[in-house]
Order: structure tokens, then C-alpha cells, then sequence
């Protein structure tokens, strides 16, 4: 008899997005000649950069000649490109980093899920609410979460509210936490924090042996000079932090895939008995074992996002997803809606209007005026009550759905 892993029997399945997309359909065969504006995915819409395609297509030439063609590439990436990720990524904001303590994989959500792998099933989770749900669910398939509550939280978890009543910036739990998922730019909320709050994250860490999982995505769209683009700029993190990374937001690579993980060789793990092991190279092993590598052409496309062109075309990419973000912050204010966000991130988390429920509200504004977001209840607990919107609509739609928000919403 095959026995199946019944933690995955836990898991309440894709409820949000299955619900969005049921909900759209309805109304569409309802009002078959809406225009409906979706910015309710994270998903870039802008093509990838010319530097990147003229680099694609060159390695497309070579895998087609056998002097130039390869095979198997290294699992952790290619030189040339962990070679630029130090320089560009890191060495400019004081960084260092070896190479072995880069990987390059096909996503950083593949990463953030993957990497629970290497730790007990005993670790106490700590995670921010409202959150990105894959930091949950992993440990949901892997036995450490307890049970979901009639609450929405999962019994064995840390939840950590960040909400308006605490300007989004997480407390430091009072239950000590083993492994502790932190994102900034925060994905939903769109918020950061300060280089001054990050230092204790760093400092809770190491006093208690902790591990931080850091989602650095969309560090590209920071603004702000207090906001570190990387958790290793602050002092000790090398010690205690783990950085996932992407090209998907920053040079469009959602639909090419590439991103990579930073495993600086000071962070340890523990054995029950208390010895001291070196994640890097439990990681590693985890890695060469059950990863291929990314495709010798993604990566050279990712090498071009370093080229003098490749930068250039990136920041334009950037600032337009950003100008977007900068029309909904404003233009949604402007109806009376209280705003968070789109100042270092691609996405605005609205606080719904007298009271309305996440999913009343995402209601009324695909009535209304046609549009499709993201209930914030979605992301957990402390969701309920807000709504996401993203900025990586074309600049058509999102001026056309500013223009309907203005002129046609009534609260």
C-alpha cells in the first residue's frame, strides 16, 4: 500500500485564486461586453530587455554548434554569471561574497519553498501576517504547522500582525522562533522597513540561534535611501541570513525564469545534540541532488541584465512599473481610500473602505468599475480588511482603471 504524505491533506488548496477566478467568470457570463482591468497578479507585462534577447539569441547559435554546444551545466550556475551577481548585486553596496555561496536556480519561489527541506520538522516558524503564501504552505507539506484554526492560523506558527496599527513593521515575537521569513519590499503590502528595525532581526538571530529566510524580489524597486536592498548590509546577517533573489520582476524573466540564493558559509544549523553544521553545504548537497541547473541560455540572458545596456534597460523597466505604481497610489487616494505601498514596491495595499470585508470590497470594485484585485484576507489573518493592487498592468490599463476609480467608484 502506497501511504501518501497526509500533510498535504491539510492544505485548504488554491481557495484564493480558484475563488478571483469563479468570481470573474460569473460576472463575465453575466456582462458578456465588460472590459475588465486585472491588476490583481503579480505578473510583469513589459517584454524582456533587447540586451537580454540579443544575448538569448546568440547562445541559441552556439547550443547550435558543436564546437560552442554544451551539455550539463554546473547545478549551483555558471561562472560568468555568479561572477557578475557579486560585482553588480553586492560589491557596489559593500558586499562580499565567495562564489560558492551563490545559486542560481529557475525561481525564487522554488527557493523560498525548497529550502525548509534542510531543517527539522521540530523548528518553531515565524512568519509576518499578512503573508506570501508559500512560505506557509511548504510547511504545511513538511509537518510543521499543527492544524489551520477556525481563525485562519495554523496552530504551530508564529504569526507576526503587520498592520496599519503598527505602520507595517513586524515585532519581534515573544515565542522564540527557530526560522523567521521576512520579505522587503513586502509582498502584499508593498511596505519595507528601515535599515534600524532590520538590525534586530539580525540581533534577535543570533542571540537565539534563529535563521532568517530573506525574499529580497523586488529589491530593484526600492526608492528610499533607509531601505536595504540586501539584509547583508546590515552587520551580522552574514551569520544568521539566508537571500533569495529574482530576475522575474526586475528584467521580466516571470515567463524565462531564472533567479538565485545566497548561503554565506558563516550560517550554521544545529544537530539534536548541539553541532554546529554549515548550512552551505547541506544546501549545496540539497541542490546538486535534485536540481538540473538553469538552462545555459537563461543565464547568459541573465549575464546581459549586467551589461551597461542591460542596466539601462532594466531601470527603464523598473521606472515604468513604478510611474504606474505612483498613478494608483495617488489616484486611489484621491477617492478617499486610505493607501499603503507603491513607494518601494510594485504593489498598493488599499485599507477597504467603512468596514467592507476583503471580499465584499473585491465585489464592488469588479461591479463597479470592472476591475480585479486581491482580497488581502487571502495572505492571512491580518489581510482581512485590505485589497492589493499591482503596478505591472500596461500603462494603458492602469490609466484607464485610475480613470474608472475616479470617476465611477462610489463608497
Amino acid at each position: 500500500m502506497a501511504l501518501i504524505n497526509e500533510n498535504y491533506l491539510k492544505l485548504p488548496g488554491s481557495y484564493l485564486f480558484s475563488e478571483i477566478a469563479k468570481r470573474v467568470e460569473a460576472y463575465k457570463a453575466a456582462n458578456p461586453d465588460a472590459d475588465i482591468i486585472k491588476l490583481g497578479i503579480g505578473d510583469v507585462t513589459k517584454p524582456l530587455p533587447e540586451a537580454v534577447i540579443t544575448s538569448m539569441h546568440k547562445a541559441v547559435d552556439e547550443m547550435a554548434d558543436e564546437k560552442t554546444f554544451r551539455g550539463y551545466g554546473p547545478e549551483p550556475g555558471y561562472n560568468f554569471l555568479i561572477e557578475k551577481i557579486i560585482e553588480f548585486d553586492f560589491g557596489t553596496r559593500g558586499v562580499s561574497l565567495d562564489m560558492d555561496e551563490i545559486f542560481v536556480s529557475d525561481g525564487s519561489k522554488s527557493d523560498t519553498a525548497n529550502f525548509q527541506e534542510i531543517f527539522g520538522v521540530d523548528n518553531k516558524i515565524a512568519v509576518t501576517d499578512p503573508v506570501y503564501p508559500v512560505y506557509i504552505d511548504s510547511n504545511v507539506m513538511a509537518g510543521r504547522s499543527g492544524t489551520l484554526g477556525a481563525d485562519g492560523k495554523w496552530t504551530n506558527l508564529i504569526y507576526m500582525p503587520c498592520t496599519a496599527e503598527n505602520g507595517f513593521v513586524p515585532e519581534l515575537p515573544i515565542e522564540k522562533a527557530d526560522l523567521i521569513y521576512l520579505c522587503f519590499p513586502n509582498n502584499p503590502t508593498g511596505t519595507t522597513i528601515s535599515k534600524t528595525e532590520l538590525k534586530k532581526w539580525v540581533d534577535y538571530a543570533k542571540a537565539n540561534q534563529a535563521i532568517i529566510l530573506y525574499d529580497a524580489a523586488y529589491e530593484a524597486y526600492i526608492q528610499e535611501e533607509d531601505v536595504a536592498h540586501s539584509i547583508y548590509e546590515i552587520e551580522g546577517a552574514k551569520e544568521v541570513a539566508i537571500e533569495f533573489r529574482s530576475f522575474s520582476k526586475n528584467a521580466g524573466f516571470t515567463g524565462t525564469r531564472c533567479s538565485y540564493t545566497v548561503v554565506p558559509k558563516e550560517v550554521m544549523g544545529y544537530t539534536a545534540a548541539g553541532e554546529a553544521i554549515d548550512i552551505n553545504k547541506l544546501w549545496n548537497r540539497r541542490h546538486a541532488t535534485k536540481f538540473n541547473g538553469v538552462p545555459y541560455i537563461i543565464q547568459k540572458g541573465a549575464e546581459a541584465v549586467y551589461s551597461k545596456e542591460g542596466q539601462k534597460q532594466i531601470k527603464a523597466l523598473v521606472d515604468y512599473y513604478m510611474f504606474n505604481a505612483k498613478l494608483i497610489r495617488e489616484g486611489i487616494q484621491s477617492t478617499g481610500i486610505e493607501v499603503f505601498g507603491g513607494v518601494n514596491a510594485p504593489y498598493i495595499w488599499l485599507k477597504t473602505p467603512k468596514g467592507m470585508d476583503s471580499w465584499s470590497f473585491f465585489d464592488k470594485v469588479l461591479n463597479d468599475v470592472n476591475i480585479v484585485g486581491t482580497p488581502g484576507a487571502g495572505f492571512g489573518p491580518s489581510g482581512e480588511g485590505y485589497f492589493r493592487l499591482t503596478a505591472f498592468a500596461s500603462r494603458e490599463s492602469t490609466e484607464e482603471a485610475i480613470k474608472r476609480f475616479t470617476t465611477k467608484f462610489k463608497l
